[in-house]
């Protein structure tokens, strides 16, 4: 009897499960119908909560049919059963981050110039590439005039020392003769008056000793600070000035590599999850080097009209692989959770109410599936953070959970 009437009972389930496929397409057929010529929702509607119903039906039905078989015929019942891939929930922490394009740059980068008016390069000491520090000698300009200049100077100091130490010698003895009461005080006075001029005149010469040698020193070019030279535009036979050295490709450029960063534009959607002081992460694939560990220095004050975005900086360790407008992946860690769960993101269902997760859980001799109804949070990285409804500890369907139901005998590969 009990076998008879689960054919019975088969049998119009079977009947239900082909009026339900061929309602569904009536009623899909009906739907683009609709979509189309706009006819009446509220009649989809009862339909669709009609077909609702009998599907809930069908699931009695379906449950109280693998009850009565495993009854009747266990080993029969082992062919119901639902084979499913399944993962234990462990409790861990959860981090969020949002992921940007940006480049590497460089906090100082100094241009060369002449400290005077420049002139013919003669020597060059620095090649590109090379790191230099601040104070090193670049660049030999020709300094021929400018030695001539310091070598007439020099020459007209020793002509007024050697007539002023002369006339020192002629005061001292007119004014030895007038302390013994011979000669006349003008005497004295005249030859005071000599020194005091020459002595003035030498004190001219020999500043303009020192600015002819300022003048000569000028045709050496030296680092305004340290770095690597990143641009090299100057050749032994070309002229250099301040001129040419501020003309775009014609000059000497350093750069600070010590004080690189990354730097990328944030869209204005995040504008109150970015802060200055959040922990990044930033990938350079060119470096070959694991992510390089940092937090945002720099938030920009205003949003860019056009891009709808904001600036964002984060200061970069001193290293020889990580060089400017490098292209690198800053990662800003938004959110985290400390001890919570989560779950791949694709075994999280929707229905009209809630989202919700199969489990397997033990039910008497037999492992069932059970839909739990969960509270979700953030997404990232394939995962998504559950914040009620899941512990830690359940056994997650991860594979077959798109055809399971609530109470369906599982079992597993393992």
């Amino acid at each position: 009897m009990t076998l008879q009437y689960n054919k019975t009972n088969m049998k119009k389930t079977t009947t239900l499960l082909v009026f339900i496929a061929v309602t569904g397409f009536f009623l899909a057929s009906c739907g683009a119908g609709a979509k189309d010529k706009k006819g009446d929702i509220g009649d989809m509607k009862v339909k669709l909560e009609k077909l609702k119903k009998e599907k809930n039906e069908l699931d009695v039905n379906i449950r109280k049919l693998e009850d009565d078989l495993a009854k009747a015929d266990p080993e029969a019942a082992k062919l119901v059963k639902k084979l499913v891939t399944i993962d234990t929930l462990r409790i861990g922490d959860f981090a969020h981050y949002i992921e940007l394009q940006g480049k590497i740059d460089a906090e100082g980068i100094g241009y060369v110039a002449p400290s005077g008016q420049g002139g013919q390069v003669k020597a060059v000491y620095a090649k590109l590439g090379s790191r230099v520090s601040k104070g090193q000698l670049l660049l030999k300009l020709d300094d021929a005039m400018a030695r001539q200049g310091v070598v007439a100077a020099q020459q007209q100091t020793g002509v007024l020392k050697a007539r002023l130490a002369q006339a020192q010698t002629v005061y001292e003895r007119y004014q030895n003769l007038w302390k013994q009461n011979i000669g006349a005080e003008i005497q004295v006075i005249n030859a005071k008056a000599d020194v005091d001029a020459l002595q003035s005149q030498l004190n001219a010469a020999q500043a303009n000793v020192r600015l002819a040698q300022e003048q000569a020193n000028m045709s050496n070019v030296y680092a305004g600070m340290s770095g690597i030279i990143d641009e090299m535009n100057v050749r032994v036979g070309e002229f250099f000035s301040p001129q040419s050295a501020a003309m775009p490709g014609s000059g000497i450029r350093i750069v600070n590599t010590g004080n690189l960063k990354i730097v990328t534009n944030v869209p204005d959607t995040y504008i109150s999850r970015v802060k200055k002081g959040d922990k990044v992460e930033v990938v350079v694939p060119e470096s070959g080097k694991p992510a390089f560990i940092s937090t945002i220095s720099v938030v920009g004050a205003s949003i860019d009209p056009t891009t709808r975005s904001f600036i964002t900086e984060a200061k970069l360790p001193s290293d020889p692989s990580l060089k400017p407008n490098q292209t690198a992946t800053m990662k800003i860690l938004d959110y985290e959770a400390k001890g919570t769960v989560a779950v791949p993101i694709n075994v999280v269902q929707s229905d009209e109410s809630s989202k919700y997760v199969y489990v397997m859980e033990k039910a008497g001799d037999k492992m069932v599936a059970r839909k739990k109804t969960v509270i979700v949070g953030e997404a990232y990285n394939g995962l998504m953070e559950i914040k009620s409804g899941l512990s830690g500890g359940e056994l997650i369907i991860t594979t077959g959970y798109q055809t399971v139901y609530d109470g369906q005998s599982l079992t597993t590969n393992k």
